[in-house]
């Protein structure tokens, strides 16, 4: 068994050999002795006149065929048409939704806490007139944000608000550790 594939495997090696001297000999790559050699191999040798043959076939087809060839700028074209259709990165890696969802509640809650205090300061039992006239250089704004408790209101928000903060840069801190350790 062993004797059968050795042959096979110096038969392959041969056609191997044999296929690339007749594509040199083909393009005029070999020497003028190797040339000869061949004519001769192609005049004796009925294996060697069969391979010729087909490898000559397949020649002609490659240059009867037309290829056709990209144009001069197709590289920079298909780099152009990909900038033209990246696709931004989604926005999960550059927004923290956490920080998102804190500024919208400061926000919220500083709206909310300045309209209760603004309704709570309404004379409700006063007589209502049928043409309202409101003219904002008669409203006396120190009244509304002189008071106790809106000064206690901005703080209690401003020491959340640097909480907030200092959560955020703490996380972003442990991130940096955790990449370069």
């Amino acid at each position: 068994m062993n004797r059968r594939f050795s042959e096979y495997l110096n038969q392959k090696i041969m056609n191997m050999q044999m296929e690339e001297r007749l594509w040199e000999y083909i393009d005029g790559l070999s020497t003028e002795e190797e040339k000869a050699t061949i004519n001769r191999l192609l005049k004796t040798d009925e294996g060697w006149k069969m391979k010729y043959d087909e490898i000559m076939q397949l020649q002609q087809l490659l240059n009867a065929s037309s290829l056709d060839e990209p144009s001069m700028r197709f590289s920079q074209n298909v780099m152009e048409e990909i900038s033209r259709l990246h696709i931004s990165p989604a926005t999960k890696t550059y927004i923290n939704k956490k920080i998102i969802y804190g500024i919208g509640g400061f926000f919220i809650i500083m709206i909310a806490g300045l309209l209760l205090y603004s309704l709570g300061q309404v004379n409700w039992s006063a007589p209502s007139e049928t043409n309202i006239d409101l003219k904002l250089n008669q409203f006396d704004w120190s009244k509304l944000l002189n008071n106790t408790y809106v000064n206690i209101f901005m703080m209690v928000n401003v020491v959340l608000g640097l909480m907030l903060l200092d959560r955020y840069l703490s996380h972003k801190k442990e991130e940096l550790r955790k990449r370069n350790a």
